[in-house]
Protein backbone atom coordinates (compact mmCIF):
# COMPACT_ATOMS: atom_id res chain seq x y z
CA UNK A 1 0.00 0.00 0.00
CA UNK A 2 1.38 3.41 -0.95
CA UNK A 3 2.22 5.73 2.00
CA UNK A 4 0.67 9.12 1.48
CA UNK A 5 1.96 12.22 3.95
CA UNK A 6 -0.36 14.81 4.90
CA UNK A 7 0.93 18.05 7.33
CA UNK A 8 -0.52 19.10 10.31
CA UNK A 9 1.25 22.07 11.28
CA UNK A 10 -1.50 24.68 13.17
CA UNK A 11 -2.04 24.83 16.50
CA UNK A 12 -5.41 22.73 16.29
CA UNK A 13 -6.74 20.69 14.30
CA UNK A 14 -8.46 22.46 11.16
CA UNK A 15 -11.44 21.47 9.23
CA UNK A 16 -8.75 21.88 6.02
CA UNK A 17 -5.96 19.09 7.88
CA UNK A 18 -9.29 16.63 8.36
CA UNK A 19 -9.78 17.00 4.65
CA UNK A 20 -6.39 16.62 3.61
CA UNK A 21 -6.43 12.94 6.21
CA UNK A 22 -9.73 12.52 3.95
CA UNK A 23 -7.45 12.66 0.92
CA UNK A 24 -4.87 10.68 2.22
CA UNK A 25 -6.89 7.86 2.88
CA UNK A 26 -8.27 7.41 -0.64
CA UNK A 27 -4.49 6.90 -1.74
CA UNK A 28 -2.96 4.95 0.65
CA UNK A 29 -1.95 4.53 4.22
CA UNK A 30 -1.53 8.14 5.64
CA UNK A 31 0.74 9.43 8.20
CA UNK A 32 0.50 13.06 9.87
CA UNK A 33 3.54 14.94 10.05
CA UNK A 34 3.09 17.28 13.55
CA UNK A 35 4.84 20.85 13.39
CA UNK A 36 2.90 22.53 16.03
CA UNK A 37 3.79 24.19 19.23
CA UNK A 38 0.87 22.37 20.87
CA UNK A 39 1.45 18.66 19.15
CA UNK A 40 -0.11 17.30 22.40
CA UNK A 41 -3.34 18.89 21.19
CA UNK A 42 -3.20 17.97 17.72
CA UNK A 43 -1.60 14.68 18.01
CA UNK A 44 -5.61 14.16 20.78
CA UNK A 45 -7.39 15.53 17.87
CA UNK A 46 -6.39 13.10 15.06
CA UNK A 47 -7.54 10.18 16.79
CA UNK A 48 -10.86 10.38 15.17
CA UNK A 49 -9.20 10.58 11.64
CA UNK A 50 -7.82 7.52 9.27
CA UNK A 51 -4.66 8.23 9.75
CA UNK A 52 -2.08 5.19 10.92
CA UNK A 53 0.89 6.87 11.73
CA UNK A 54 1.74 9.72 13.61
CA UNK A 55 5.31 11.17 13.18
CA UNK A 56 5.89 14.48 15.81
CA UNK A 57 8.60 17.00 15.10
CA UNK A 58 10.37 17.35 18.48
CA UNK A 59 13.59 19.81 18.79
CA UNK A 60 12.13 22.54 17.33
CA UNK A 61 10.13 25.88 19.08
CA UNK A 62 7.55 26.33 16.08
CA UNK A 63 5.52 29.40 18.14
CA UNK A 64 9.12 31.06 17.14
CA UNK A 65 10.44 29.30 13.81
CA UNK A 66 10.20 30.49 10.66
CA UNK A 67 8.06 28.19 7.97
CA UNK A 68 11.53 27.31 7.05
CA UNK A 69 12.16 24.81 9.73
CA UNK A 70 8.61 22.86 8.66
CA UNK A 71 10.16 22.98 4.74
CA UNK A 72 13.35 21.63 6.03
CA UNK A 73 11.55 18.73 7.99
CA UNK A 74 9.23 17.76 5.16
CA UNK A 75 12.04 17.67 2.84
CA UNK A 76 14.09 15.40 5.20
CA UNK A 77 11.34 12.95 6.01
CA UNK A 78 10.46 12.74 2.54
CA UNK A 79 14.26 11.80 1.40
CA UNK A 80 13.80 9.29 4.53
CA UNK A 81 10.42 7.41 3.81
CA UNK A 82 9.80 8.17 -0.36
CA UNK A 83 6.60 8.67 0.18
CA UNK A 84 4.16 8.59 -2.79
CA UNK A 85 2.44 11.69 -2.05
CA UNK A 86 3.06 14.76 -0.02
CA UNK A 87 -0.56 16.82 0.97
CA UNK A 88 -0.97 20.17 2.32
CA UNK A 89 -3.66 22.41 2.47
CA UNK A 90 -3.83 25.05 0.21
CA UNK A 91 -2.92 28.22 2.26
CA UNK A 92 -0.43 30.65 1.11
CA UNK A 93 1.71 29.35 3.61
CA UNK A 94 0.93 25.86 2.49
CA UNK A 95 2.02 26.56 -1.22
CA UNK A 96 5.18 28.36 -0.38
CA UNK A 97 5.92 25.37 1.88
CA UNK A 98 5.30 22.80 -0.63
CA UNK A 99 7.36 24.72 -3.11
CA UNK A 100 9.97 24.64 -0.70
CA UNK A 101 10.19 21.13 -0.38
CA UNK A 102 9.81 20.20 -4.50
CA UNK A 103 12.95 22.32 -4.90
CA UNK A 104 14.78 20.18 -2.09
CA UNK A 105 13.85 16.99 -3.41
CA UNK A 106 13.44 17.52 -6.71
CA UNK A 107 9.43 16.64 -7.12
CA UNK A 108 7.14 17.69 -8.92
CA UNK A 109 4.30 19.94 -7.51
CA UNK A 110 0.54 20.62 -7.88
CA UNK A 111 -0.78 23.32 -6.22
CA UNK A 112 -5.01 24.66 -5.95
CA UNK A 113 -6.30 21.29 -6.94
CA UNK A 114 -9.57 20.24 -5.79
CA UNK A 115 -9.49 16.02 -5.84
CA UNK A 116 -6.84 13.71 -6.32
CA UNK A 117 -7.42 9.94 -6.90
CA UNK A 118 -5.56 7.06 -6.04
CA UNK A 119 -3.68 6.97 -9.16
CA UNK A 120 -2.19 10.62 -8.03
CA UNK A 121 -4.06 12.43 -10.78
CA UNK A 122 -4.97 15.78 -9.81
CA UNK A 123 -7.69 18.12 -10.71
CA UNK A 124 -7.71 21.89 -10.88
CA UNK A 125 -10.29 24.52 -11.69
CA UNK A 126 -7.86 27.11 -13.58
CA UNK A 127 -8.50 30.61 -15.89
CA UNK A 128 -11.24 31.26 -13.35
CA UNK A 129 -13.00 28.41 -13.18
CA UNK A 130 -13.48 28.53 -17.09
CA UNK A 131 -11.50 24.67 -17.70
CA UNK A 132 -11.33 22.13 -15.31
CA UNK A 133 -7.81 20.03 -16.31
CA UNK A 134 -6.26 16.83 -14.68
CA UNK A 135 -2.33 16.17 -14.28
CA UNK A 136 -0.28 13.88 -12.49
CA UNK A 137 3.45 14.64 -11.35
CA UNK A 138 6.52 12.13 -13.17
CA UNK A 139 9.42 13.01 -11.02
CA UNK A 140 9.97 12.43 -7.29
CA UNK A 141 7.03 12.35 -5.04
CA UNK A 142 3.70 14.05 -5.75
CA UNK A 143 3.71 17.37 -3.97
CA UNK A 144 -0.03 18.24 -4.10
CA UNK A 145 -1.81 21.55 -2.22
CA UNK A 146 -5.24 20.77 -1.86
CA UNK A 147 -7.98 23.54 -1.34
CA UNK A 148 -10.54 23.65 1.31
CA UNK A 149 -13.91 21.88 1.64
CA UNK A 150 -13.47 20.07 -1.77
CA UNK A 151 -14.32 16.61 0.35
CA UNK A 152 -16.87 15.74 2.78
CA UNK A 153 -14.31 13.99 5.99
CA UNK A 154 -14.52 10.76 6.73
CA UNK A 155 -15.04 10.21 11.04
CA UNK A 156 -13.03 6.61 12.03
CA UNK A 157 -11.85 5.51 15.15
CA UNK A 158 -8.42 4.71 14.58
CA UNK A 159 -4.87 3.96 16.88
CA UNK A 160 -2.01 5.77 15.18
CA UNK A 161 1.43 4.80 15.94
CA UNK A 162 3.28 7.64 17.13
CA UNK A 163 7.27 8.31 16.01
CA UNK A 164 8.45 11.27 18.12
CA UNK A 165 11.62 12.98 15.44
CA UNK A 166 14.06 15.41 16.62
CA UNK A 167 14.16 17.95 14.01
CA UNK A 168 16.68 20.03 16.09
CA UNK A 169 19.46 20.44 13.34
CA UNK A 170 16.77 21.21 10.98
CA UNK A 171 15.65 24.24 12.84
CA UNK A 172 15.66 27.68 11.00
CA UNK A 173 18.93 29.56 12.67
CA UNK A 174 18.90 32.98 10.56
CA UNK A 175 15.08 33.78 11.12
CA UNK A 176 13.78 33.92 14.87
CA UNK A 177 9.70 35.14 15.01
CA UNK A 178 10.15 37.36 18.35
CA UNK A 179 6.65 38.48 18.61
CA UNK A 180 3.66 37.85 16.71
CA UNK A 181 -0.17 39.19 16.93
CA UNK A 182 -2.65 36.84 16.60
CA UNK A 183 -5.63 37.30 14.03
CA UNK A 184 -8.48 38.37 15.47
CA UNK A 185 -11.15 35.91 15.58
CA UNK A 186 -15.53 36.20 15.24
CA UNK A 187 -17.75 34.34 15.76
CA UNK A 188 -18.18 33.43 12.32
CA UNK A 189 -16.80 30.82 10.48
CA UNK A 190 -13.34 31.53 8.58
CA UNK A 191 -13.58 32.43 5.10
CA UNK A 192 -11.08 29.20 4.13
CA UNK A 193 -12.90 26.57 5.66
CA UNK A 194 -16.52 27.92 5.51
CA UNK A 195 -19.38 25.88 3.90
CA UNK A 196 -21.59 29.04 3.33
CA UNK A 197 -19.81 32.40 2.37
CA UNK A 198 -22.04 35.35 1.93
CA UNK A 199 -20.22 37.74 -0.30
CA UNK A 200 -20.68 41.85 -0.66
CA UNK A 201 -20.16 43.88 -3.97
CA UNK A 202 -20.15 47.41 -5.20
CA UNK A 203 -24.08 47.23 -4.84
CA UNK A 204 -24.06 47.28 -0.87
CA UNK A 205 -22.42 51.28 -0.84
CA UNK A 206 -20.30 50.15 1.97
CA UNK A 207 -23.40 49.14 4.26
CA UNK A 208 -22.66 45.41 5.51
CA UNK A 209 -24.82 45.35 7.90
CA UNK A 210 -27.65 42.98 6.44
CA UNK A 211 -24.98 40.82 5.04
CA UNK A 212 -23.17 40.33 8.37
CA UNK A 213 -27.19 39.95 9.84
CA UNK A 214 -27.76 37.11 6.72
CA UNK A 215 -24.74 35.55 7.37
CA UNK A 216 -25.02 35.06 10.88
CA UNK A 217 -28.44 33.86 10.43
CA UNK A 218 -27.25 31.12 8.24
CA UNK A 219 -23.84 30.75 10.45
CA UNK A 220 -22.11 31.49 7.20
CA UNK A 221 -18.78 33.80 7.16
CA UNK A 222 -18.68 37.03 4.96
CA UNK A 223 -16.45 37.97 2.10
CA UNK A 224 -15.52 40.73 -0.37
CA UNK A 225 -15.19 41.75 -3.65
CA UNK A 226 -12.14 43.98 -4.67
CA UNK A 227 -14.21 47.35 -5.07
CA UNK A 228 -15.40 46.89 -1.60
CA UNK A 229 -11.60 46.80 -0.31
CA UNK A 230 -10.81 49.33 -2.39
CA UNK A 231 -13.14 51.54 -1.19
CA UNK A 232 -12.00 50.99 2.40
CA UNK A 233 -15.15 49.37 3.04
CA UNK A 234 -14.13 46.18 4.69
CA UNK A 235 -10.86 44.45 5.93
CA UNK A 236 -8.41 43.05 3.15
CA UNK A 237 -8.65 39.42 5.27
CA UNK A 238 -12.29 39.38 3.87
CA UNK A 239 -11.62 39.90 0.16
CA UNK A 240 -12.58 36.78 -2.17
CA UNK A 241 -10.69 36.51 -5.72
CA UNK A 242 -7.46 36.37 -7.95
CA UNK A 243 -6.06 39.00 -5.31
CA UNK A 244 -7.66 37.68 -2.74
CA UNK A 245 -8.80 34.45 -1.06
CA UNK A 246 -9.67 31.38 -3.25
CA UNK A 247 -12.40 29.25 -1.75
CA UNK A 248 -15.17 26.31 -2.86
CA UNK A 249 -17.77 26.67 0.03
CA UNK A 250 -20.59 24.21 -0.31
CA UNK A 251 -22.88 27.57 -1.12
CA UNK A 252 -21.89 31.40 -2.19
CA UNK A 253 -23.72 34.43 -2.09
CA UNK A 254 -22.92 36.83 -3.79
CA UNK A 255 -24.68 40.38 -3.39
CA UNK A 256 -24.15 43.11 -5.32
CA UNK A 257 -21.32 41.85 -7.28
CA UNK A 258 -21.00 42.09 -10.87
CA UNK A 259 -19.33 39.45 -11.38
CA UNK A 260 -15.78 40.16 -12.72
CA UNK A 261 -13.80 37.27 -13.74
CA UNK A 262 -10.97 38.17 -11.59
CA UNK A 263 -13.42 37.52 -8.24
CA UNK A 264 -15.01 34.17 -10.12
CA UNK A 265 -11.25 33.16 -10.38
CA UNK A 266 -11.48 33.09 -6.54
CA UNK A 267 -14.95 30.83 -5.90
CA UNK A 268 -16.08 29.22 -9.06
CA UNK A 269 -15.86 26.06 -7.57
CA UNK A 270 -18.46 26.62 -5.01
CA UNK A 271 -21.25 23.65 -5.27
CA UNK A 272 -23.94 26.09 -5.14
CA UNK A 273 -23.87 29.75 -6.27
CA UNK A 274 -26.67 32.20 -5.72
CA UNK A 275 -26.39 36.14 -7.30
CA UNK A 276 -28.56 39.13 -5.71
CA UNK A 277 -28.17 41.50 -7.89
CA UNK A 278 -30.34 44.59 -9.63
CA UNK A 279 -28.79 44.59 -12.85
CA UNK A 280 -30.45 41.54 -14.74
CA UNK A 281 -27.29 41.40 -17.13
CA UNK A 282 -24.89 41.03 -14.60
CA UNK A 283 -22.24 38.44 -15.49
CA UNK A 284 -22.81 36.68 -12.05
CA UNK A 285 -26.23 34.95 -13.09
CA UNK A 286 -23.99 33.35 -15.91
CA UNK A 287 -22.73 31.08 -13.61
CA UNK A 288 -25.41 31.28 -10.44
CA UNK A 289 -27.03 28.10 -10.00
CA UNK A 290 -29.73 30.49 -8.46
CA UNK A 291 -30.53 34.23 -9.31
CA UNK A 292 -32.51 37.08 -7.72
CA UNK A 293 -32.66 40.10 -9.98
CA UNK A 294 -34.10 42.65 -7.07
CA UNK A 295 -32.54 45.39 -4.97
CA UNK A 296 -29.86 43.22 -2.52
CA UNK A 297 -31.54 44.89 0.88
CA UNK A 298 -34.72 43.98 0.07
CA UNK A 299 -34.46 41.09 -0.70
CA UNK A 300 -32.28 40.37 2.89
CA UNK A 301 -34.22 42.06 4.53
CA UNK A 302 -36.75 39.78 3.33
CA UNK A 303 -35.05 36.34 4.08
CA UNK A 304 -33.72 37.31 7.50
CA UNK A 305 -37.36 38.23 8.49
CA UNK A 306 -38.52 34.75 7.12
CA UNK A 307 -35.53 33.34 8.65
CA UNK A 308 -36.73 34.68 11.85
Amino acid sequence: MSQVFILLDGDELTSAGAELATFGARIGSVTAIVCSAKSDAVVASAATLPIEKLIVVDGIDFAKSSLRSVSNVLAELVKRDAPSALLISSSARGKEIAARVAVRTESGIVTDAIDINDALETTQSIFGGSYTVTSKVTQGTSIVTLRSNCIEVASVTSSASVERFDGALLADTQVTITSSEPAQKSARPSLAEASIIVSGGRGTDGNFTLIEQFADAIGAAVGASRPVIDSGWYPHAYQVGQTGKTVSPQCYIACGISGAIQHKAGMQTAKTIVAINKDPEAPFFEIADFGIVGDLFTVLESAIASLK
